[in-house]
């Protein structure tokens, strides 16, 4: 498969607690674009800070490892500013997400005028996806095993629409 020279070489996937979503799609993200051959750094994050050091859900994990993706050993971490400049694309699994990392991005440019690299790239998650353009990936925790289900079902079709898109015609 031939990839366009856009497609970034490092992913940043972001929610808000990073324990439900982001975590779980960095591992369907790491393995969707390992079998499409991408050599890829993914990684995920909060925008907040009450779940640091923490394993991802217990729900999120045992839904995670019934459809093939084990996450248990990741670990919380809330988004840096270093992140804008070690990741080629940040991608935020709603919009109030997306709305957080563009205010931090607006006062890292604000604040260092003469950046020497470029910051990431941000954008909505279903960005690409033609099921779910545009939506957001819902917050699973206050939910049940359906709502877990939903996510990795939209976490799974949003990765390859990713994909996809980096693909060369």
């Amino acid at each position: 498969m031939l990839i366009k020279a856009s497609a970034p070489s490092s992913v940043l996937l972001v929610c808000l607690g990073n324990i439900c979503r982001s975590p779980t799609a960095e591992e369907i993200f790491r393995q969707q674009t390992a079998i499409a051959g991408l050599d890829m750094k993914v990684d995920s994050a909060g925008t907040g800070d009450w779940h640091i050091g923490h394993s991802p859900d217990i729900r999120a994990q045992r839904h995670a490892k019934s459809n093939g993706y084990n996450i248990s050993k990741l670990v919380a971490r809330q988004v840096t500013n270093e992140d804008f400049t070690n990741f080629d694309l940040i991608l935020a699994m709603d919009t109030q997400n997306l709305t957080d990392l563009q205010l931090i991005k607006d006062s890292i440019e604000v604040s260092n005028s003469a950046l020497k690299k470029p910051l990431a790239r941000l954008a909505l998650f279903s960005e690409e996806d033609p099921i779910y353009s545009g939506d957001d990936v819902p917050d699973p925790y206050q939910g049940d095993a359906d709502a877990f289900e939903e996510v990795i079902r939209r976490i799974e079709s949003s990765s390859q629409a990713w994909i996809e898109s980096w693909k060369t015609s």
